[in-house]
């Protein structure tokens, strides 16, 4: 504490105020349509659909269908595919196995005036058609023409099973491919059909409705009902694939559990008032911090404002080693909490402070002791908020997610219905609180150390305290 230097504070109040105003504005540039985001600003931040507007369904199989794993995944495939094709490239898919849902959110497109939300949802949940076709001729929209539209070869019903292999090859390297095992009506035509591609070295086109998945050629006459395709495949795109052709034998519809929609007016609406309401507040609690606190008070705000940028530039994915999360109103809710969680630790610092001074300790001695009495409460405080955090986070976070993972075996029965939305509160607490132990701690401890230096600010009533008699 003694060798804070005078200077520290304004070195340390540029730092915060530099760095709130990058998170805000961000950096990027722009040529022609092109635009290169170097540092990602708030107009960057992702908003979930209760801000934004759009829609939430959970699809389910048929009542008395047990679906399996497997079938979930290609259930998800085809929906994936869907939303690409209906251009919604902006959506969040998860997969809750306990409970055999699929759980899909995607925002209001922009601009679009004549989005049918209903219709929408009906074709995601229609089984896909998937069909094997002689060819790869397709016309200047991508769909299949001439001999690809004329000759199918297979239809998903001929299709038993595929599924991701990773075996040796003839040079002995270790390779993924898809396997594909046939009925016996699939058997037969396929091995009809091989025999003549494989001499007129031909291409079997793989279709899901209108869009092409693959076009492999044809090695071999396979005549056995067992099919291998290979190309530049990893774990996770032999998966795709497989799941996506599996997709085409599913025997049933999705049904439509749950589904919401929440008009973009509705959204942009609230988001302005929070933003209000949020610009209100914060001057409001500075204004209080100041008249009760004084130079204290003054110094817990500025390391407020690095806080809240903090948790924002976490939101937008401002760090370049880690993604972003979409905010949802209860995420916004969480920073709010968070930044309550801040003031209560500035308040007691500045507390423990005067209290110091009213027992007739020096000034400097005052904040050093004051701060290290703090910080035990402080501590405390701030671990409960965080397992609190990590468990919201755990049991709502989606299935891929580290918590998610790490406590599915207590909290499983949640599933991932919520994720978007409780998962952003416990993002946004679990972000602001960690800043806090930093912006409100150790940043406020060094600039206050810092303005104590200053002969003209060593008058304890400054502090919260009385005048030196």
């Amino acid at each position: 504490m003694r060798k804070v230097k005078k200077p520290v504070f304004f070195i340390v109040l540029a730092l915060i105020l530099l760095f709130a105003a990058s998170v805000f504005i961000g950096f990027s540039t722009y040529y022609g349509d092109m635009t290169t985001v170097y540092i990602k600003g708030a107009e960057n931040i992702r908003f979930g659909i209760d801000i934004k507007g759009g829609v939430d369904v959970t699809f389910t199989p048929p009542e008395g269908v047990e679906a399996t794993d497997a079938n979930m995944d290609a259930a998800k495939e085809v929906i994936v595919q869907r939303m690409v094709n209906l251009g919604i490239t902006d959506y969040e898919c998860y997969i809750d196995y306990d409970n055999s849902r699929i759980i899909v959110r995607f925002p209001w497109k922009e601009g679009e005036a004549n989005f049918d939300p209903e219709a929408a949802v009906k074709e995601l949940g229609e089984t896909a058609e998937l069909t094997f076709r002689e060819g790869h001729e397709v016309d200047e929209l991508g769909a299949p023409t001439g001999i690809t539209a004329e000759n199918i070869i297979l239809v998903g019903s001929d299709i038993q099973e595929a599924y991701a292999a990773y075996r040796q090859d003839d040079s002995g390297a270790y390779i993924w491919s898809v396997s594909l095992e046939l009925t016996a009506s699939g058997t037969e035509k396929f091995a009809e059909a091989t025999t003549r591609l494989y001499q007129e070295n031909g291409v079997i086109s793989i279709w899901m409705d209108e869009t092409c998945i693959s076009y492999p050629s044809v090695n071999a006459a396979i005549t056995d009902g067992r099919a291998e395709i290979t190309g530049s495949f990893d774990a996770e795109s032999a998966k795709a694939l497989a799941d996506k052709i599996n997709s085409g034998a599913l025997p049933f519809k999705l049904v439509t559990a749950s589904f919401s929609t929440i008009s973009p007016s509705l959204g942009a609406g609230a988001l302005e008032a929070m933003i209000i309401a949020g610009i209100i507040a914060f001057a409001l609690i500075a204004i209080f911090m100041i008249a009760a606190y004084r130079l204290p008070g003054a110094v817990a705000v500025i390391a407020l404002v690095g806080q809240v940028a903090g948790t924002l530039a976490f939101v937008s994915g401002y760090f370049g080693f880690m993604n972003g999360s979409i905010l949802t109103i209860p995420g916004i809710a969480g920073i709010i909490l968070a930044v309550g969680m801040g003031v209560d630790a500035n308040i007691i610092t500045a507390e423990r402070i005067r209290e110091e001074l009213e027992k007739g300790k020096t000034l400097d001695g005052s904040i050093e002791t004051g701060f290290k009495t703090a910080f035990s409460a402080i501590l405390d405080g701030n671990v409960t908020m965080v397992l609190v955090a990590i468990i919201l986070m755990g049991a709502f976070g989606t299935p891929d997610s580290i918590f998610a993972k790490a406590l599915h075996f207590a909290f499983f029965m949640f599933g991932p219905s919520t994720a978007g939305t409780i998962y952003s509160f416990g993002f946004t607490l679990l972000s602001g609180v960690i800043l806090n132990l930093f912006f409100g701690v150790f940043c406020s401890r060094i600039m206050l150390a810092s303005l104590s230096k200053f002969k003209a600010l060593r008058d304890p009533r400054l502090y919260g305290g009385v005048k030196n008699a």
